[in-house]
């Protein structure tokens, strides 16, 4: 199955500990056998509301592709992990990442995706 996953990490870590957090994250989903697809960081901003005290976030976004058991593990680790303030997962179809592919085919990862998903780009 498909996977969009955003975190919205605290904003008092330095840029290199958002990168390793990111990474570990990433490196957890390799490592339980996920392909990602692509993934991008947004970068710090501001909050519609405070959570924790804090009005802006670093926003990180991850495709991937996995089974649902993994999802049920990633969400456990996401909400045990003081540096991230909150998450979304979501299941997505074909449609919305054909939307991804077209507008940013430089964030792909993997050469052979389209074929693998079965859509003509």
């Amino acid at each position: 199955m498909k996977y969009e996953t955003v975190l919205v990490i605290t904003p008092v870590l330095s840029e290199e500990q958002i990168k390793l957090t990111t990474s570990n994250y990433i490196n957890f989903l390799i490592d339980n056998k996920a392909k990602l697809i692509f993934q991008e960081n947004w970068g710090l901003k501001k909050l519609a509301y405070p959570i924790q005290n804090k009005t802006s976030g670093c926003y990180h976004i991850i495709y991937f592709l996995a089974k649902p058991k993994l999802i049920f593990n990633l969400k456990w680790k996401l909400l045990r992990d003081e540096k991230i303030m909150r998450f979304l997962i979501l299941k997505i179809n074909d449609e919305a990442l054909l939307f991804f592919i077209k507008n940013k085919p430089q964030l792909i990862l993997e050469n052979d995706f389209k074929k693998k998903l079965y859509i003509n780009i």
